[in-house]
């Protein structure tokens, strides 16, 4: 007859690389992600009915590298508040934001930080 060797206690599965690699997957969730506030620029879209207009026209247009013009007339950036205080009755006047072809969006960033920092708060950012 056979002899036969007596049946082995079946094996448990290993949980250690498992959990090896929920550790690496939570290590690597935690450095991918980020922690803070999202900075953001409150720009109303032309059209959006923001409200209605009132009070002369406020046309900012700006060109690649930094070139502004004010309802048609060139200005420089550090003029442009004290240009914008005859054209508006409170600093929540809104001010159309007009890009020239190949503007970028640091163009635009540096053009409503500059405006911010003045004190305006309603922007309009319209298409070229």
């Amino acid at each position: 007859m056979f002899s036969l060797a007596p049946p082995r206690a079946r094996r448990r599965p290993s949980l250690t690389p498992m959990i090896d690699v929920v550790f690496l997957l939570l290590i690597f969730f935690m450095l991918a992600s980020r922690f803070g506030q999202e900075t953001a620029l409150p720009l109303g879209a032309a059209g959006s009915g923001a409200g209605d207009w009132s009070g002369p026209p406020r046309l900012i247009d700006f060109a690649p590298g930094g070139g502004l013009w004010l309802n048609g007339q060139p200005i420089a950036l550090t003029a442009l508040p004290d240009a914008l205080a005859p054209l508006t009755e409170t600093p929540a006047d809104p001010l159309v934001l007009r890009p020239a072809d190949g503007a970028t969006l640091q163009d635009v960033i540096a053009l409503t930080e500059a405006l911010q920092a003045a004190g305006f708060t309603t922007l309009i950012l319209t298409e070229p």
